[in-house]
């Protein structure tokens, strides 16, 4: 019986498709699965603040010899239109490729008009064992003559089932002869229609209550009494057609696509060896929703294999075959007994939110999603397998993954990433190799062919430096590195880890529109030019990316066509940078990103003013990196506005936060580290009071203070971006704090 979904017309408002979800960070994706109606504000709280996840006290209540909880990532796979309703599907997995693999499979059936799906009724089958020792045959049908006797008494035992449209509702007597023991065994097959419920514990007790009715049917005696977990009267099946011409890709063609998944079908059908490997990546996904909607996958495993089997020949569970139009055409027939009430659905506060991101299904509806993963799982391993090889496709993905077990660092991460790939060696230790190596490389603009700047922090002072009060800037040695070749057509930026290329122009956006301007008063508008960008400052994130950038492109050109720009002209030429992206910056980002030194930084009628600062004591700082980025431009705008509407409450406000910077500075001066941090978090009152802090920050904030930070505040423009929290000997522990919160930290002495 399908699930009809098409006379709710409220769910067809819930969209899958949201673009560019994967680039997003973790808070802007919850908050776009808000804006679909996905989740509710509830929900979106939880998942922020990591309330969502199993409390120890629940857990302990769940399993016997409890010593902590252990977490895997959940994450969602978009683009899923089953029975032409829209699914964002929860996922709980820890091996990178499914996610993006499900959503590209997802997206690619979408074109031809999703998948279809439809389901049996979800009757689980008890058995009762009865050893007999008259004829198996009278017993059996002894059995089957009393039918209705044996289905109102297992019945009595759970009306409320029964109300609900289940319970028992058929029986089967099947004759075995043991193996071992050599006696007759007869066993009963009680079929139960457990509705939403998984039903285990239901059937089982249904079992214990007709046993000694069997016995005295059978004139035997009962053993086993128990559920099976081959589920083939609970059965799902799923469809999908696409086109050719949407196969095509990596240099092959729609057809050759398509004759290649269906020649894997094959060997999965022909073969056990193969057969195993296909079903294990079905089971990827299907796997990764059971877990996440809180069922039993360990059942549905033993019945999706032991079904696999099901004619005495162990074969694929899908079949993919060409239609009369051309077009692959893929079908899974799967057991697929699932729960949307009672059990760990109850007690586990990340699967109630999972179930509500489906749409609150039933137990059919449920189990038509999951068999389409399931699916949909296999098209995109079969897919990558018959086109440039499943490792080609795992491998940026494995990556990542063995780059985030190195404990890789994110100012080197992707720098890591890449030399992983190249060298081949996908491994741990491959990755410290490299990490020890970037780590030891000498960056300096007058001895390399690259040519670097440094990040910053502000320690305090933002904002109300704009309007001539002093700010307190510290270098971060996170650079940016740049290189210019002489070369090519036109200027050319590439910026690899960013993705992007393009060319140097006034009328481009971005770093490209940006420079031109520079260049251009350089006289360098017509000079052939390739400029490679190496970023380690995460951008947008308040850390001086885009002056990093521009200071270290300056210094590539420089060297490259023989210039002669002392630091004074690359900061002044920089400067024009920060004005282009950000409209009226306060200049602080690239004279950091400049001269590299700890710096008191103001604008004294509209001419900034530096002096070099000493601090009297070593500073140990903590950044928390929130993964929004924080657009400067726009936080510097709103702060104006707003000084514009009411000019004397803003000046009061930035009087406060100039006056607490003079303070920080005669504590930075001598010493005085603990009266630093009370000042610290003082400016942050002010800062967020200009509604310059967000959730994340205040999240980052609140975890720093509780883990002993002398000080925390946001630092830059807000809005997003990162934090800074000022410690004494603890600084490794708020690191471990911040990443065990999800977000990303960089140690700064």
């Amino acid at each position: 019986m399908a699930s009809d979904a098409s006379t709710d017309k409220t769910a067809n408002k819930r969209s899958s498709r949201i673009a560019n979800f994967f680039r997003m960070s973790v808070t802007e994706r919850i908050a776009a699965l808000n804006a679909q109606g996905l989740l509710s504000s509830e929900d979106v709280n939880a998942l922020v603040t990591a309330n969502h996840q199993l409390q120890l006290s629940n857990a302990d209540k769940m399993i016997e010899n409890v010593v902590g909880v252990f977490g895997l990532p959940m994450g969602v796979a978009l683009n899923f239109l089953i029975n032409n309703r829209d699914y964002v599907v929860p996922l709980v997995v820890e091996e990178p490729s499914i996610v993006a693999g499900l959503s590209g499979a997802a997206r690619m059936a979408r074109l031809s008009g999703g998948f279809k799906a439809t389901s049996t009724d979800p009757v689980l089958i008890g058995q009762v064992q009865a050893v007999v020792t008259s004829d198996p045959e009278v017993a059996m049908k002894a059995l089957l003559d009393h039918k209705e006797d044996i289905l109102a008494l297992a019945n009595s035992l759970h009306p409320k089932m029964v109300a609900r449209g289940g319970g028992a509702q058929d029986i089967e007597a099947f004759h075995h002869h043991a193996q071992e023991d050599g006696r007759d065994m007869v066993v009963l097959h009680l079929h139960v229609d457990t509705r939403d419920a998984m039903g285990a514990n239901l059937v089982n007790d249904m079992c214990e209550g007709i046993a000694s009715l069997v016995e005295t049917l059978t004139g035997g005696q009962v053993f086993l009494r128990i559920l099976s977990n081959l589920t083939d009267r609970a059965m799902v099946r799923a469809t999908v057609e696409i086109h050719p011409e949407n196969l095509e890709g990596k240099g092959y063609t729609g057809e050759e696509v398509r004759d290649g998944i269906i020649l894997a079908s094959d060997f999965a059908a022909a073969d056990p060896y193969r057969a195993a490997t296909h079903n294990k990546g079905i089971m990827n996904g299907v796997d990764a929703v059971a877990i996440a909607t809180g069922n039993d996958w360990r059942a549905i495993e033993a019945a999706a294999h032991a079904y696999a089997a099901h004619d005495g020949r162990y074969r694929g569970l899908t079949r993919w075959y060409k239609g009369q139009a051309g077009e692959l055409v893929g079908e899974i027939n799967i057991p697929m007994k699932v729960g949307t009430v009672g059990g760990s659905l109850e007690s586990n506060p990340s699967v109630r939110i999972n179930h509500r991101l489906l749409g609150s299904p039933g137990a059919t509806e449920l189990a038509e999603v999951i068999g389409t993963v399931g699916l949909a799982q296999n098209f995109a391993a079969l897919r990558a397998l018959s086109t440039s090889g499943i490792q080609q496709n795992h491998m940026n993905l494995h990556a990542r993954s063995v780059a985030s077990t190195a404990g890789v660092p994110e100012e080197h991460f992707e720098s890591v990433v890449e030399g992983l790939i190249e060298s081949g060696e996908i491994k741990v230790w491959k990755a410290s190799e490299i990490l020890k190596n970037l780590t030891h490389q000498v960056v300096h603009p007058d001895a390399a062919e690259r040519h670097s700047a440094c990040g910053k922090i502000i320690l305090l002072g933002e904002h109300a430096v704009v309007y001539g009060r002093p700010a307190i800037a510290l270098p971060i040695p996170i650079a940016v590195e740049a290189a210019v070749r002489e070369e090519g057509e036109g200027i050319n930026i590439v910026i690899p880890r960013w993705g992007l290329e393009q060319r140097v122009h006034a009328a481009t956006q971005g770093p490209g529109g940006i420079l031109a301007t520079v260049l251009d008063e350089l006289g360098l508008t017509n000079t052939p030019m390739t400029i490679e960008v190496f970023p380690h400052v995460p951008r947008a994130m308040g850390l001086g990316g885009s002056s990093a950038l521009a200071v270290a492109v300056l210094r590539a050109v420089n060297a490259c066509f023989n210039l002669n720009l002392d630091d004074h002209r690359i900061n002044e030429l920089a400067f024009k940078c920060e004005q282009a992206a950000h409209g009226t910056p306060s200049g602080v980002d690239n004279t950091v990103a400049t001269y590299g030194t700890p710096l008191w930084y103001q604008r004294v009628n509209d001419k900034p003013q530096f002096d070099e600062l000493k601090p009297a004591a070593p500073l140990s700082l903590v950044v928390g990196i929130t993964g929004k980025e924080s657009l400067t431009a726009t936080t510097v705008a709103n702060v104006r506005s707003a000084w514009q509407q009411t000019p004397e409450r803003y000046n009061n406000i930035f009087d406060q936060i100039g006056a607490l910077t003079l303070s920080a500075r005669n504590a930075l001066e001598t010493g005085r580290v603990r009266e630093l941090g009370e000042l610290m978090n003082l400016c942050h009152g002010y800062l967020n009071a200009l509604q310059l802090s967000t959730p994340e920050l205040e999240d980052l904030i609140h975890i720093a203070r509780q883990h002993g930070a002398l000080g925390a505040k946001l630092t830059g423009g807000g809005g997003g971006g990162s934090m800074i929290a000022l410690c004494e000997d603890n600084g490794a522990e708020i690191k471990k704090a911040f990443e065990g919160a999800g977000y990303q930290a960089l140690e700064v002495k």
